[in-house]
Formats: structure tokens, C-alpha cells, sequence
């Protein structure tokens, strides 16, 4: 019986390699499985990602900030969980002869896509613009991504809309590629519901009053907020967004941080998903970024930095918070040749400052 299933394994794997060969597609290997079963096999034995205890000081009170730092997973930021969500989501239409992935990002989602697509033996096309950190970028195609880039800012002063534009061109060019559709696919929210939101209620035991959380897609802020509402429902959730971005209907405008904000609303979000809701310019977020590495050593990207700065500030104006918890997507080491390097933050007119909210003490024991 194991005779023919071998010929047609390798009958379906032959078809696949000339669709893709045609198609001017990278072959980039041959997996043992399904993509179901591929994808499960990632997935599996993945640890929690950390949960850091830092010290700060905020108008003479002492409180522990708790940062859960995404970019301590497997492929560097909270969108690993975002793209094996969605993968599973399209893992059929991927066993086809020929598919091969396609989507839009800023960076993130690109790279954990990358790595799994490269994992899978399937070919993947990133759509992407120019803020794309170099370092990002360098990863993806160091992975065997295809980077598709976009020129043309949108009418909103930002890419999204370019870059959905271009991810429509390609498909109808190849019917074999397969766009997972971060914007829209409920996997992405049921990953932070069904993941990020019960680790962070295991290891978060004891009091959590508030949680901030960067929005973009506003996927993760849908699944954790929801999560908690059930689980933790004294727990305050915080969105974290920056001037520029459409996500709460603020007016369009360009940004400079990537990984957070967005040039539309959100289509995940609801009514009830969060509490509150806390605006960041550039320079604050990158001000605690350099503030934290200065005291604790630990470096976070501009969402990260952009979500620590709208815990200080809320702090600062509610004392009846003591146990917040920030939800870092990713570290600061995919930044060095932007937030952290002092010529690209003066060619943007980024002034670093020292006066912030909060001063941050040192690293803590959990």
C-alpha cells in the first residue's frame, strides 16, 4: 500500500516544482507533510514568551512595570503567533500543486511568514513600502522572500492602500498564490484570543489592573482585549496608537513608526475591546525606547517603545493603577539602523529627551 502513496507524493511534488518554475517562483525545498501538519509541527514545544519585571519611578511612587516581550519568540516579534494562525487558516489552499504566499507588511508579520514559508518549502512575496527597517528587510529576503515594493504614498499619507492594491495585481496575475489577509481573516484576532491572552493570564497570576497594547490591524488588541474582558474582567485594556493613524477614526496623516497605526479602521474591532485609549508621538516612544536600554539593557522596537510611553503617562494621571502590564510586539535589535542610530532620528527631526513621566530603576526579580 506505501507504493503508490509514494508516487503520488512524488507525482504532486514534481507538478508543484514546474507550476513554480513557471511562474518564475524560487523552489525552496520539499516538506515531509501536509501544510496542516507542518505547521502543527512548528507550533509545537513553543515556549512562553517573558514576562520582565522593571522598575519606575512616577511622580515620587514606585511602581513595577511588567513587559512581555514578543521579541523573544521564535522568529523575533508577536507576529509569529499572527502568522501561524493565519497559515493554518489557508493551509489546504496551500497543498495545492504550484500555491505559494503572498502578503502585505510593514515588517513583522514578513519575516515570521518568511521563516515559515522558507520551513514549508513554499515561495512567499512580502508587499511592502519604504519604512520597512533595512534590518527587516535584509531578514526576509535572507529567508528567500520575494520583497515587492511599493512607491506611492495612499490619500491617507501613509502605504496601506498601495500596498492592497499591489497584492490584488499579483493575484489576479497568478491564481496559485495564496494571501492570508491579515487585515481581514479572523485568524488573526483568534490567535491573541486562543494564545497571547492565556499565557499572559498564567503568568500573570496575582493583581493585573491594566494592560496596553499597540494597535495596527487591531488583531491582537481584538483577541487579548476579548480574552481578558472574559477572564480578567477588572483588568483595564489600553490601545496604544499614534497621530496619523485612522485606526480610531483620528485624522490621516504620515507616521513614522512602523507596527503601529494604521491608515483605516480597523476591521477586527469592537465596541467593548478596550477601556481606554492613548495617543504617542514619535519622539516619546523613542525617548523610552533609549531610556530603558539606558537603565535595564533591554532594547525595544518603536511599538514597544510607543506602548511603555502611553503606560508612564497613564500612570502619571491614574495612581490607582499599580500592576500594569505592557504587551511588546517586538525588540529593539530590528532597529538599529533607525530608532537607535542619533543621524537617521536627526534627519527625521527626532529629538531624544530625558523628560519623560517616569524614570525607570532597574531590572527586577519576577
Amino acid at each position: 500500500m506505501s507504493a503508490p502513496s509514494t508516487v503520488a507524493a512524488s507525482t504532486s511534488t514534481a507538478t508543484a516544482t514546474a507550476v513554480a518554475a513557471s511562474s518564475g517562483r524560487a523552489v525552496l525545498g520539499v516538506r515531509g507533510g501536509s501544510v496542516r501538519e507542518e505547521l502543527r509541527r512548528l507550533g509545537a514545544g513553543t515556549p512562553p514568551t517573558p514576562l520582565v519585571c522593571v522598575g519606575a519611578e512616577v511622580k515620587s511612587r514606585r511602581v513595577i512595570v511588567r513587559l512581555k516581550l514578543e521579541g523573544a519568540g521564535t522568529w523575533g516579534s508577536i507576529k509569529d503567533r499572527t502568522a501561524l494562525s493565519l497559515l493554518r487558516s489557508v493551509a489546504d489552499r496551500l497543498d495545492e500543486p504550484g500555491a505559494a504566499l503572498v502578503e502585505s507588511t510593514s515588517g513583522n508579520l514578513g519575516v515570521a511568514l518568511a521563516s515559515a514559508a522558507r520551513a514549508l518549502g513554499i515561495s512567499f512575496t512580502a508587499v511592502v513600502d519604504p519604512s520597512l527597517s533595512p534590518v527587516l528587510a535584509e531578514r526576509m529576503t535572507g529567508l528567500g522572500a520575494v520583497l515587492s515594493e511599493v512607491s506611492r504614498r495612499d490619500a491617507q499619507g501613509g502605504y496601506l492602500s498601495a500596498r492592497l492594491d499591489r497584492v490584488a495585481a499579483l493575484l489576479a496575475a497568478d491564481p496559485a498564490l495564496v494571501w492570508t489577509d491579515q487585515y481581514h481573516n479572523p485568524a488573526n484576532p483568534l490567535a491573541h484570543y486562543q494564545g497571547t491572552g492565556p499565557e499572559l493570564h498564567k503568568q500573570a497570576p496575582g493583581s493585573m489592573d491594566a494592560v496596553f497594547v499597540a494597535v495596527s490591524t487591531g488583531g491582537t488588541l481584538a483577541g487579548l482585549g476579548r480574552y481578558l474582558r472574559q477572564r480578567r474582567p477588572k483588568a483595564r485594556v489600553i490601545a496604544v496608537d499614534v497621530p496619523g493613524s485612522r485606526v480610531f477614526a483620528d485624522p490621516a496623516g504620515t507616521r513614522l513608526l512602523t507596527g503601529i497605526g494604521a491608515s483605516r479602521p480597523s476591521a477586527f474591532l469592537r465596541q467593548g475591546d478596550w477601556d481606554d485609549v492613548v495617543i504617542v508621538d514619535d519622539a516619546d516612544a523613542v525617548s523610552h525606547c533609549h531610556a530603558l536600554a539606558g537603565t535595564t539593557g533591554i532594547r525595544l522596537g518603536g511599538s514597544s517603545g510607543a506602548v511603555l510611553a502611553a503606560c508612564t503617562r497613564y500612570l502619571a494621571e491614574h495612581p490607582e493603577i499599580t500592576s500594569p502590564v505592557c504587551v511588546c510586539p517586538d525588540s529593539g535589535g530590528n532597529y538599529t539602523q533607525t530608532l537607535y542610530a542619533p543621524a537617521w532620528l536627526a534627519d527625521r527631526g527626532v529629538e531624544v529627551t530625558r523628560d519623560l513621566p517616569a524614570t525607570f530603576l532597574r531590572r527586577e526579580h519576577s
